[in-house]
């Protein structure tokens, strides 16, 4: 469920509703969806939707870089 709110997010405030071919796994990083000011508003938008902080330490690409990789990082969070 927190990859479709994820993707759903990005899509609409990243990529103007059109999701552009970007899958689950493709880095968002790389392909330029994501730059540090948008790292910032997507943890914004994943505090207040899911009710969870994200750590300092939780800011890396290994959590942050695609929809996988977020979603797993929500489910943590939520897990905590």
């Amino acid at each position: 469920m927190s990859s479709m709110a994820v993707r759903d997010y990005i899509k609409s405030n990243f990529l103007f509703g059109n999701d552009g071919g970007i899958s689950d796994d493709t880095s968002l990083l790389e392909a330029g969806v994501l730059d540090s000011t948008g790292v910032m508003e997507l943890v914004a938008f994943l505090e207040e939707r899911f009710a969870i902080t994200i750590r300092d330490q939780d800011l890396v690409p290994d959590n942050l870089d695609s929809i996988r990789q977020i979603a797993a990082l929500v489910d943590r969070r939520l897990e905590a």
